[in-house]
């Protein structure tokens, strides 16, 4: 399997299974190694004894027949053994102790038998030899005995060999083992898998994690809250569209009911009323739809598209132009408050400017012509406090916790607009990590803020 990107991504099984294998491998090689190394040391051990016997041996042959010597190495040579492991032959020189030879074998190598008592290694005609001299005890002879060192090596590798070639062929068993074995361990998480693939689109019910094995329960409790998310999203969406179209479907039905009527009526004042009361409907739906598409891109992000530093001079003169075209006979009066030296505000324009638009925009829609509507930044160590307060007829205390769900419409908004405003607002508090609090006194009067915007310090 491979990703988008080309990097290919490795079965974990296989992994598992190659770094087993690599392991066991190694543990194969150095058990070759030292059983090599042991075996090479016994034997040289044991073939150094067995020079010291044969010397031994012919220190006792030569000394009780001192006068036969002449005819003592041929003799020997009838048992001095085959080339191998299993009857090494021992090369061998005796003579007198002033160093005259009396005797040697045919292949024992040309060297003074004067030299000193005990082991050496040389070599000769490029060929290493293993080499004991020894005395008599009385010191009239000399034995010289030599072993070729190719042979020693031969019999300390054959050992090894035979040694290791036991667990060589153990080991594809061993791998088939390690491979049953990690298939066995890896079969709950093919269970998972498999039960995920059968599921049908719609289920996002929570996967089991009794039988999973720990290591991987984190992902299956990720996986778990994947499906709790995508399934709340799935039942926002859904019942955003059921509410977007109920909402529709009311000013489509009057468009169409007026259209009728402009287009059967014959008088010309009704017609133009019919007329009017299109470009009205047109308007609200123009309206709903533009507050739909909004949302709709809002409800995706999890912060801010950019954030910079936004004066809230700025911030308001460009709200309140924006209502003064939108509402050219508004008649309320619109007060502004900004605390000496504020700080600027952390965060989106644009977004806070759609924001602040719609509370002032509700705000002269539902307040009576002759009010007032107050816009005002407080600064705390919390944050910015952005609020816009009127003293209009103010909302109902029961609907102030359900103000900023979608479609829902309180007070003198109930008959009016669309309920959307102050979920859009609310959405945007929340995409800058301040919250939405709306306050209505009980004489009358309402207040919405954005509370906890960030401040730039200086």
């Amino acid at each position: 399997m491979k990703a988008s990107a080309g990097v290919r991504i490795e079965s974990l099984r296989w992994r598992l299974l190659v770094a087993i294998c690599a392991a066991v491998l190694l543990l194969w090689l150095l058990t070759g190694w030292f059983s090599y190394t042991k075996a090479q040391h016994e034997a040289e051990e044991l073939m150094d004894g067995s020079l010291a016997q044969t010397a031994r041996l012919l220190l006792a042959i030569t000394q009780d027949n001192e006068g036969d010597l002449a005819e003592l190495a041929p003799r020997l040579a009838t048992v001095r053994g085959a080339d191998n492991i299993y009857e090494p032959p021992l090369e061998f020189q005796l003579g007198h102790a002033d160093g005259t030879v009396l005797a040697r074998s045919p292949d024992a190598p040309e060297l003074p038998i004067l030299g000193i008592t005990g082991y050496s290694d040389i070599i000769r005609h490029n060929a290493a030899w293993r080499v004991l001299n020894t005395l008599s005890d009385d010191g009239r002879y000399r034995i010289q005995v030599a072993q070729a060192i190719s042979l020693r090596d031969r019999a300390a590798l054959e050992v090894a060999v035979q040694t290791v070639l036991p667990l060589l062929s153990i080991i594809p068993v061993l791998i088939l083992l390690i491979y049953l074995s990690i298939s066995r361990a890896l079969r709950p998480l093919e269970q998972l898998a498999d039960e995920v693939a059968a599921r049908s689109p719609d289920n996002l019910a929570a996967l089991p994690a009794r039988q999973v094995p720990s290591e991987a329960r984190p992902l299956v409790v990720a996986i778990n809250r994947l499906f709790a998310r995508v399934a709340r999203t799935l039942d926002n969406e859904r019942q955003f569209t059921a509410d977007a179209a109920h909402e529709l479907r009311t000013p489509l039905a009057a468009l169409k009911v007026q259209a009728q009527v402009a287009l059967l009526s014959h008088d010309q004042a009704m017609r133009e009323h019919a007329l009017q009361q299109i470009a009205g409907g047109v308007d609200r739906a123009g309206h709903l739809i533009e507050q739909l598409l909004r949302l709709a891109r809002l409800d995706p992000l999890h912060s801010p598209p950019e954030t910079h530093a936004i004066r809230s001079e700025d911030l308001f003169n460009a709200c309140l132009n924006a209502i003064r075209q939108s509402h050219p006979n508004a008649s309320q009066r619109f007060l502004t408050h900004i605390p000496p030296n504020a700080q600027p505000i952390s965060g989106d324009g644009d977004l806070l400017d759609i924001a602040l638009r719609n509370l002032i925009d509700n705000a002269v829609r539902y307040t009576p012509a002759s009010s007032t509507i107050q816009i005002s930044l407080n600064q705390t160590d919390a944050g910015s406090d952005l609020c816009v307060s009127d003293d209009g007829p103010g909302v109902p205390p029961a609907a102030l916790p359900r103000l900023g769900e979608r479609f829902f419409r309180a007070g003198q908004a109930a008959g009016n607009g669309n309920g959307l405003g102050l979920a859009i607002v609310a959405r945007i508090a929340e995409l800058h990590g301040a919250h939405l609090v709306a306050e209505s006194p009980p004489g009358g009067g309402f207040s919405v803020t954005l509370k906890g915007l960030c401040t730039v310090r200086p």
